[in-house]
């Protein structure tokens, strides 16, 4: 088997437009675009578009030569002969030249500039690959025929495998490897990615995303894009996303929308969610009911370490956090709190009563903001507890909440509160 030979490298900017003659040297066309066919991992070009209004291609086989002077057939042009574009290709000019797309290895979005090609040879046989875009300004210039202007900046690439282009191609192309790198990325990365792209481009690209994707996505973005963003959906699948997010961040969204909108959603979700929601709703803006989320582990007294370690792992999945276990009675009346790491070197044995801290710093859902924080700083907690009049359990807040109060533009970094939390179950600390 013979190996890869890079025959030629080009630019798309450097043979747009150029001249295409056949084999008895007549000029037949300009090259106006590229059919390619994309797979995302070797996108190989089909075929080259001749004129404006001739939908028909030169099938990529024929051309011989590439060169700043244009383009050279290997066989005596015949109108005939040519091919269409098939529903498995698209022009790559049109399709990607001055659009947006998303850099999968970045986590960014981009704007191509130019695009990288490469005329290779393996076993005999001659193609052109897409190998990059190129997303910087250099490129711009390369474009303008200005870029010995910029000849000591470095051209920026993204590689082929890395692209993820906004607008939709024929129905045909399933770009499952692309599926697959974008759940690779943090749901941050795709908030911080979606609220850069315009109005249309937001939507198609929720579209694109599975339900659970969506979700977590929109759970990182801003109060004001997810506004916009349920109010793009049909009312079924924005019941559906509002019901796995959590319920505080449910009700903020619902408490923006018009209130004819918000029952509407209110009245599709699961009655327990929607009830959830409702409640928080009821609290005034700069109280700390309207900081709190529901999602909380609490756990009865009367449990051993063991059987509470096996009732974690199936509480776990919908909490806001589990650094702080809530010890409680029949009637949700908090008892006591103890951290995850006091439990799990306890005893298996050993009732949760043993275990428990019953001296509680609480607050109560009407208290302000600034008690909230001056509350979590004080003592230094992840999460504290809001309980009632009666000291029934209505919710925790965590210091996530309490630090998007503080710094609303903060950048998003999860590991930050990651980072205080390990800290303090290495040390054992608990919300006493």
């Amino acid at each position: 088997m013979n190996d890869l030979k890079v025959l030629g490298e080009f630019y798309f900017s450097q043979l747009s437009n150029k001249p295409i003659w056949d084999a008895k040297g007549r000029r037949i066309g300009r090259l106006y675009d590229m059919a390619i066919r994309w797979d995302s991992v070797s996108p190989q070009v089909t075929g080259i578009r001749y004129a404006k209004r001739i939908p028909a291609l030169i099938p990529i086989e024929w051309v011989v030569s590439w060169d700043s002077e244009g383009l050279r057939l290997n066989t005596t042009f015949d109108p005939l002969l040519t091919c269409p574009l098939h529903d498995d290709e698209t022009f790559i000019g049109k399709w990607l030249l001055d659009k947006q797309i998303i850099d999968l290895e970045g986590s960014r979005l981009v704007r191509v500039n130019d695009i990288s090609l490469s005329w290779v040879s393996h076993d005999d046989h001659q193609f052109v690959v897409l190998v990059a875009v190129d997303i910087g300004v250099r490129g711009l210039f390369r474009r303008l025929g200005i870029e010995f202007l910029l000849s000591r900046i470095d051209n920026k690439f993204v590689g082929s495998q890395y692209i993820k282009p906004l607008e939709s191609r024929t129905s045909s192309l399933q770009l499952t490897r692309e599926k697959e790198q974008l759940r690779q990325l943090h749901p941050a990365d795709i908030a911080d990615i979606i609220e850069e792209m315009d109005y249309k481009q937001r939507a198609n690209f929720l579209d694109a995303l599975d339900s659970q994707q969506a979700i977590d996505a929109l759970t990182e973005m801003e109060l004001d894009t997810q506004v916009e963003m349920i109010n793009q959906m049909d009312e079924d699948r924005a019941s559906d996303i509002l019901e796995e997010m959590p319920a505080d961040q449910a009700a903020d969204i619902l408490g923006e929308l018009s209130s004819a909108k918000s029952e509407e959603l209110l009245r599709l979700m699961e009655s327990e969610d929607a009830e959830d929601v409702r409640e928080l709703m009821q609290y005034e803006d700069d109280t700390a009911g309207s900081l709190m989320t529901t999602e909380y582990v609490g756990l009865p007294f009367w449990l051993t370490a063991e059987q509470a370690i096996d009732e974690l792992r199936r509480l776990a999945p919908e909490a806001e956090t589990i650094y702080y276990l809530y010890v409680v009675d029949e009637q949700e009346i908090l008892e006591g709190v103890l951290s995850l790491r006091e439990l799990i070197i306890a005893s298996p044995e050993t009732p949760l009563k043993d275990l428990m801290h019953t001296k509680i710093v609480k607050i109560s859902p009407y208290d302000d903001h600034e008690k909230v924080t001056d509350i979590i700083h004080k003592y230094g907690l992840l999460a504290v507890p809001v309980v009632n009049d009666q000291d029934q359990v209505l919710g925790i807040i965590t210091v996530d909440d309490v630090l998007e109060l503080l710094m609303p533009d903060r950048p998003r970094v999860e590991s930050h509160t990651t980072l205080i939390a390990r800290r303090r179950e290495a040390k054992g600390g608990h919300s006493e």
